[in-house]
Formats: C-alpha cells, structure tokens, sequence
C-alpha cells in the first residue's frame, strides 16, 4: 500500500471519499468491492481522531432495550458476529457484568427479563462462528457471586448480578488498518495527509474536490461523479464549502473521553458500575436515572468510559484538559471506591467528537445520536454528486458503509450489485481457527523468530503475519523488539513500506502497539524514530521535531 498522489491528481473515480476513519474505509472497501473505482483521502493519518477514542467493544446493544430499540440491537448483534467471523485475530469474546439493585429498574428481575430479550432477538448470535467465538447465554448471578467478581462493589441493596457476553477488539487500530488495506487490494486509492480544500462544481452538480498535500502544499483536483463526505466530526466544515447550498441545520458534537490506566482492575471481566451522578435519558422507555460507567481489562491497563459533554468548537481544536481527567477519576472513585485511582494511575486519555441530538439546558447532560443518517444533498437543497453520512458507532461501520454504498450505486445509476463485506475476511482475516493457525504459525517460526513474537504477529497482523516477519529475514537485528515492549523493530520497517506511515505518530499510536496504551519511553520512541529516519531520510532536526509532535500527545492542558 503506497502513498501516490499520482493516482489521484486528473484523474475521474465513479467516488471519492472525504474522511479515513472507520466509516470511510469500510465504504472505500464496499464499494471497490463492487467494482466501483474509489479515491479515499484523510487530512491526518487514518483512524487519528475519533477512530481511536475507543473502550475497544463491539457490543450487541445490550442497553438498546431501554429504549425499546429492537432494530438497533439487532443490527449491533449482526455486526458484532460479522466482525468476529471477518476479523477473527482481533476481535474475541468478552464477559461482561454489572450489579443489580432493588427490585425496580435497576433490579434483578428486570436484568432478567432483559438477558432474555437479548439472547432472543439474538438467537443467531454464534452462527458460523468457531466454538471458540460462541458466546452463551446471559443470567443473572446472585448477591455472592457478584461480590466475588467486583470485590468492593457497593452493597447496600445489592441483589446480584447481570452476566451477559460481548466482543473486545484487541486492537481497533489494526482492524481500521486491516479494512483500508482489503480496500486498496480491492483497487482503491488511498492517501492520507491529504486535505479537501474545497469540491469543484458544475452547475449544480458536485463533480470533485480540490485537494491539498498538507506535507507540501500541493494542490491538485481529483474528478468524481459522486462525492461521499465522511468526515465525521469535520462534516459541519466539509459542508461549509457548499457555501448556500449547507444543509442550516448543523451536526452537533459531544466530547467524549476514556481512560488508560495502569492498574489491570478485572482480569477477563469487563465491569459496569452506577455512576453517583444523576443522568436522564429522556428517549429511554425505562430510566434508570443514572450513568453506566464500563471498566474494561485491555492487556495491562484498565479502560475506563465514556464521559460526554457537549462541544462548540473547531473539531480540529479539541483537547482533553486535565481538569476533564481530574473530574473523571473523581466520578469513577465515588461510583467505585475499591479502584482507588489517582492522576498517576492514568497514563493516556482517548478523546473523540461524537454527534449529539441536543443539550438539556439545565443539566448540561447531552442526548447522544441514536441512529445514523445518510443525507442526500440532491433532496436537501438540489445540489446533485454528494453524500454526506453522519457517523454513530465503532461498531456498525461495516453495516452503515454498505448502506452508504446501496445509496450511491443508485444516484450512479448502476445496475445494484450486492455487497459482500459481510461475507469477505478482512486483510489478515482468512483463518479457519485462530489456535490452529496460531500453533501452526509457531512450528514454521518465520524468519526465525521465537514463539512470543509469532504470537504478538499473529494477533495483530492475522494471516498476513508473514509480510511482517520478512523484513526480519531482511535484517537479523530487526527481529529485536523495541524497548521492552512486543513490538519488532521489523514492524516500524514493515509500517512506512507496507502501510502508509509517514509520521512518527504513525507508527507509535496507529501501525503498532509500541505506544497504544501509553507512552513507551523516550528510548523507545527514539529507536522507533531512528528505524523511520533511515527509511525515510529524516535528518537530526526532522527526528526531534516528530519526536515532540510524539510526546505532545500524551500531554495534556490545564
């Protein structure tokens, strides 16, 4: 996969996609699939904005039953079994449990009912899943048996627990990057630190978009006989390029914000905890009146969410302030003392803009964005060549992308051909049975590597393990790891020729795990940053410059 604007400047693609996050590149993938020519730019680097503000769950809706929102949960179960089939390296079952309280909505009683509905609506949940990937049924566990998975849960009125199953994606970075690379395989162009200054019109008809290399300057045109905008948070500015033809009433944002945390709470549990603040749900059929906050084990750390608040600025201006990260660990403390976590506990924030309905006025509570919305801006304002998709969830990207592409093949006027994502493995994702593969891979021991760092491979590159583990037959040193964490110095070698990378952020926060969770250490992002420089021809000043671009992000303001 390689950077060549070339391949976009002059040239005319039945569609160019505006935004390289999780929906763009499913979209990219669905419809280069179908035989439909595709150009796919990103401002950033892909997946850098709210991509990775993630608490790593694919969930089935579980908490859609509240709202009564049968069409959603089934959507989310659906997805949720797709991606495991699809992505079978990176996404894996999770056990999940949350207290019971009283008798009311918050009761015992109630959570039965509910695990129910959930294992009913998804009936075919492990439908041509390996055994490994079935997930059981949910039930409610009693008052001792919940005290002994949450040690320190508040007790008084407590009268059990709520079990069900879910999915954790072991790394949402590598699942963004598998699908963009199945799309480029699939005959899409792909650039990121590519811009959309403006789109070229004819008439009234989007017919491209002016494009900017934010690396050096260029400009360039890049034809399209329809435009999807897929920016996200950054909908609201691609818009403002329509001048009298954007839509007056403007996608609002909230922030959100999870926590990494050294401390590893929970071993193989994910745990949801009430928060002590009060929160009103005004769609929700049954209102618990409160907030669930998720405590999720991610290899070493502990991830904590979601916060919320509504946000008026710039998208390309949020930051999380320490006064965010103070406010939260003080929620997360009073909803569960036992974590006793303090601001040295966390080591990295995922910050990220997600689209909201309204702000209650009083409380400040923000109403978040239910369902996603695929505008026709032909309907809207008679302005023909251009989608725009407004964003929702990690989760049903897939989904949502093949009903964006169902759309556009119709405004293209071509004969409907089906998509196929749901049934095509992703880059990395044509495995049978993860432990075979796994035990099969660690005989081979490619390019001599030992088993720990076959394993790490394959469970971040799948199948495809073996492109990675070249380099290190290319190089014997680069079979060392980086520091002390898994990562190969192969893998940085393997990331700026294989995948795009041309920052070092790149590679540290996206192509690898080096600095996922939390800052790996000024040797190690020095090392990281020497790999690059020789592949790249960094000198003495571009290696300190992006090394400080590096550690800015695991700063935060006051």
């Amino acid at each position: 996969m390689k950077r060549d604007l070339s391949l976009l400047g002059g040239n005319e693609f039945d569609i160019v996609i505006i935004g390289g996050g999780i929906y763009g590149v499913n979209a990219a993938w669905d419809a280069a699939l179908r035989g439909l020519s595709v150009a796919l730019i990103e401002k950033n680097d892909f997946g850098a904005a709210t991509s990775s503000n993630s608490l790593k769950i694919i969930h089935g809706g579980l908490r859609y039953l509240q709202h009564a929102d049968f069409k959603r949960m089934r959507q989310s179960i659906v997805e949720r079994r797709t991606l495991m089939r699809i992505a079978p390296h990176l996404v894996h079952p999770l056990r999940c449990v949350m207290p019971t309280y009283g008798h009311g909505l918050k009761g015992k009683e109630v959570m039965a009912v509910a695990l129910m509905i959930n294992d009913i609506v998804g009936f075919d949940r492990n439908a041509h899943l390996e055994p490994h990937k079935h997930l059981p049924r949910g039930h409610v566990i009693s008052k001792e048996a919940c005290i002994e998975m949450i040690p320190g849960v508040e007790q008084s009125g407590l009268t059990g627990g709520a079990l069900w199953y879910d999915c954790q994606v072991s790394n949402s970075e590598r699942l963004l990057m598998s699908v963009l690379r199945s799309a480029v395989q699939a005959g899409a162009v792909a650039a990121n630190y590519v811009e959309m200054a403006d789109f070229v019109k004819k008439g009234n008809r989007v017919t491209g978009v002016r494009a900017k290399d934010t690396l050096t300057g260029e400009t360039f045109e890049i034809g399209a006989k329809l435009v999807i905008n897929n920016a996200g948070p950054w909908t609201n500015s691609v818009m403002s390029h329509l001048n009298g033809d954007a839509p007056r009433e403007k996608v609002k944002l909230s922030a959100a914000m999870n926590l990494v945390v050294r401390k590893k709470l929970f071993d193989d549990i994910a745990v949801g905890v009430y928060s002590k603040s009060n929160f009103n749900d005004e769609d929700a059929v049954l209102n618990k009146g409160s907030r669930l906050l998720f405590i999720t084990p991610w290899n070493e750390y502990s991830l904590i969410g979601t916060t919320h608040v509504h946000y008026e600025g710039e998208p390309g201006n949020f930051k999380i302030k320490e006064s965010d990260i103070l406010e939260f660990l003080q929620e997360v403390n009073e909803a569960y003392p036992a974590a006793e976590l303090t601001r040295e506990d966390v080591v990295f924030h995922y910050g990220g803009l997600l689209p909201i309905d309204s702000v209650n006025q009083k409380t400040g509570d923000v109403k978040l964005r239910k369902s996603y919305q695929i505008i026709d801006h032909e309907r809207t304002s008679g302005l023909k060549g251009l989608l725009s998709v407004v964003s929702v969830k990690y989760t049903t990207a897939r989904d949502v992308a093949q009903k964006t592409i169902d759309h556009a093949i119709q405004k293209l006027g071509r004969q409907r051909i089906p998509s196929v994502t749901g049934n095509t493995p992703v880059f990395g994702g044509a495995i049978a049975c993860l432990g075979d593969f796994l035990a099969s891979a660690k005989k081979e021991a490619a390019a001599g590597l030992d088993s720990d760092s076959i394993e790490h491979l394959v469970q971040n590159y799948g199948s495809e393990y073996a492109g990675v583990a070249k380099y290190a037959d290319e190089r014997p040193e680069w079979r060392q790891p980086i520091g002390d964490s898994k990562v190969l110095q192969a893998e940085v070698v393997h990331a700026v020729r294989e995948e795009m990378a041309l920052k070092l952020a790149d590679v540290v926060r996206r192509r690898t795990t080096l600095g996922s969770g939390a800052y790996p250490g000024d040797e190690a992002v020095q090392a990281c940053a020497r790999l690059m420089a020789d592949e790249l021809g960094w000198d003495q000043a571009r290696i300190g410059r992006e090394i400080e671009e590096t550690k800015a992000i695991y700063a935060t303001e006051n």
